[in-house]
């Protein structure tokens, strides 16, 4: 989660809303990392959690992520959540609940829905005070320009 963080302050300094994920393998080797790109791609899935699956699969060869971890700052919105259940992770792992569209566990429940044919673990809430306080921060400064 300390390495997502690190890349979600590159994605903030870039004009991105500052979050980012990266993907370890079953012996916890970092495959896959990115940041949100979505202003700076002018592409409106380029959210860190997709970019990191992609590169994720493209590392393995494989679509299916089943040995593998996300770690995320902010918990995935309905797109990322879909994603995340296709590319059948073994364990999410995000930082700060998000009120507005977080489709895990605060606003909906993608992984445990009816339309999920994939059940994944979930841990959140880790290492939550400076994920938030990175968002809170960001958009503070946002704010006053």
């Amino acid at each position: 989660m300390s390495r997502a963080i690190a890349l979600a302050q590159l994605a903030g300094e870039a004009g991105e809303v500052p979050v980012a994920a990266v993907i370890v393998d079953s012996s916890g080797n970092l495959i896959a990392e990115a940041e949100n790109r979505r202003e700076r791609d002018k592409d409106p899935t380029a959210h860190a959690e997709i970019l990191a699956l992609r590169s994720a699969g493209a590392a393995l060869q494989n679509w299916h992520l089943n040995q593998c971890t996300l770690y995320v700052t902010l918990e995935p919105c309905p797109m990322c959540a879909g994603a995340i259940v296709q590319a059948r992770l073994s364990l999410l792992v995000y930082g700060a609940d998000d009120p507005k569209t977080g489709a895990i566990r605060t606003v909906a429940n993608i992984p445990d829905s009816a339309c999920s044919y994939h059940r994944l673990s979930v841990l959140s809430g880790i290492l939550e005070s400076a994920c938030r306080q990175q968002l809170q921060t960001w958009f503070g400064q946002r704010r006053q320009r």
